[in-house]
């Protein structure tokens, strides 16, 4: 897929997403975190992400990117590549919108994610190897002419994950760091886009696992890396490089990435369902974690974006028990 990096997502490409996801997109909350606030000794919210339709913000993107198709688009169909839940957001958007959704997942997938997709409707084709979802998923543009909708590498889906930002920075003016989970980029690209079109003075800071740090490696080497493995807990912030358009938004905004441990994100989990009640997967912990662990201490009000809440039922209670 050709991907034009010059292109930046601007603030009405943003408001009009925002319009657009009016009715479909939950306004979601921005929760005190007194505990957090405490030990860090500045105010942080949640921004819980996990209350979407779909348990994760990645309904804001793929709504976005489908709803700006023309009809003739839709009428053949969408379909896409994902670990879980931009499959479920994109089955969730063609159900609305009353198109056919094909999924291409991995084997390894949470049973979780593809139970939903299924239930959303969409059809699951799997491969052997997550790094063979993205070949599939084209094979199908080519040989069923079903539009692609990629995860990230789409300044419609960008512009749609930017709304969670605009939401932020509209709700709590005063804040001055926003760390966000970072899996293939999409959210933080998006995030970032906010941040500057606003004119706010606010830090992003990326998060992401000591086994997956492609945003840490992108950053000190100024273009995305692809890394020759990666392994967390967090099943959603697998990628193997930042997207090449994700990575340009970041541009001037996103000089900082922190990573944390299998550990800190299990901890993180637990810490959530504990002190907040929150029902939260290891990749959307990933900023309580950074938080926590002592990776990440920021210098005034903070948000961290709680990404989403597909966990697994087995998986969360060994981690909250």
């Amino acid at each position: 897929m050709t991907v034009d990096t010059t292109a930046l997502v601007a603030l009405a490409a943003i408001q009009d997403a925002a319009h657009r996801l009016r009715g479909v997109v939950k306004r979601t909350p921005l929760l005190p975190a007194p505990e957090l606030s405490r030990r860090l000794g500045v105010p942080v919210r949640l921004k819980c992400e996990q209350f979407q339709a779909v348990g994760a913000f990645k309904i804001r993107g793929a709504y976005n990117a489908l709803a700006r198709l023309s009809s003739a688009e839709l009428a053949r169909g969408v379909v896409t590549h994902s670990s879980g839940n931009h499959g479920q957001a994109v089955a969730y958007a063609a159900r609305t919108l009353g198109v056919r959704a094909v999924v291409v997942m991995p084997a390894s997938a949470a049973r979780v994610k593809v139970d939903g997709v299924r239930r959303l409707g969409g059809e699951v084709v799997t491969v052997a190897l997550s790094t063979e979802r993205e070949v599939r998923a084209e094979e199908l543009v080519k040989a069923e002419g079903l539009i692609l909708i990629p995860p990230y590498e789409s300044l419609d889906v960008i512009a749609g994950q930017a709304t969670c930002g605009l939401e932020i920075i509209e709700e709590w003016p005063e804040v001055r760091t926003i760390l966000v989970p970072v899996g293939g980029g999409g959210l933080i690209a998006g995030i970032a886009r906010a941040v500057a079109a606003s004119g706010a003075e606010v830090a992003v800071i990326g998060v992401e696992p000591i086994g997956a740090a492609k945003l840490s490696a992108a950053l000190q080497a100024g273009h995305p890396v692809r890394l020759e493995h990666t392994a967390s807990l967090a099943d959603g912030l697998l990628p193997r490089s930042i997207g090449r358009l994700a990575f340009a938004q970041m541009d001037g905004v996103v000089r900082e990435a922190v990573t944390v441990a299998d550990a800190d994100l299990a901890l993180a989990v637990r810490f959530l369902h504990q002190e907040a009640g929150l029902r939260v997967e290891p990749s959307g912990a990933a900023t309580t974690a950074a938080l926590l662990s002592g990776r990440c201490r920021p210098a005034g009000p903070t948000v961290g974006v709680i990404s989403g809440g597909n966990v697994d039922p087995e998986l969360f209670a060994g981690l909250v028990s």
